[in-house]
């Protein structure tokens, strides 16, 4: 396993806030620490500053739960994000997506269609646009005409602006190598 390139802090190096919140949602997890706040929390206010955007889209966002945690989760499968998949395929499940969905959430390659009984029409095409912003970083028109059917513009732009967090997320985590929680 390849060594973090910047160790997770401690309580003087993250803070007390940063610090508390840290241990407090590793406790609620059921690890004994959340790489990702932990090392995230180094930056000081910036990281509270990530976390009141972050939670604004997740889990306050403009799109249900499970549609939320159906789109990080294709997110984090196209990006090779196994802690942000890890994270979010638990999270999913709390929302309604199990095993089966997760799969096909994951199965086709990008640009593919999604398919089968365990995803609707809907579900379908948000993941097809969620596979157009990670690997084109735009919605084709057609794709955006079936979305506009569905969602409502608060809707539209919460879903741009989830993908890209999660995608900005999934680079932070890979470049950093940020260890998964035990």
């Amino acid at each position: 396993m390849t060594q973090p390139r910047v160790e997770p802090g401690t309580l003087r190096q993250l803070g007390p806030f940063n610090w508390a919140f840290s241990r407090l949602a590793a406790r609620v997890m059921g690890v004994s620490d959340m790489h990702i706040f932990s090392t995230l929390g180094r930056t000081g206010g910036l990281f509270r500053g990530w976390l009141y955007y972050s939670a604004r889209l997740m889990p306050f966002g403009t799109l249900s739960r499970r549609d939320t945690e159906m789109v990080i989760i294709r997110v984090a499968h196209l990006r090779q994000c196994e802690y942000e998949l890890a994270h979010h395929l638990r999270l999913g499940s709390r929302a309604g997506i199990d095993a089966a969905t997760a799969a096909a959430i994951m199965a086709p390659a990008p640009g593919e269609p999604h398919a089968g009984p365990r995803l609707t029409a809907r579900e379908r095409t948000i993941l097809a646009a969620v596979d157009e912003l990670v690997t084109r970083r735009d919605i084709a028109d057609p794709t955006w005409s079936r979305l506009s059917q569905t969602l409502r513009p608060r809707q539209l732009i919460g879903l741009v602006m989830l993908v890209g967090q999660y995608d900005s997320l999934a680079t932070t985590i890979t470049t950093l190598r940020i260890q998964a929680d035990r």
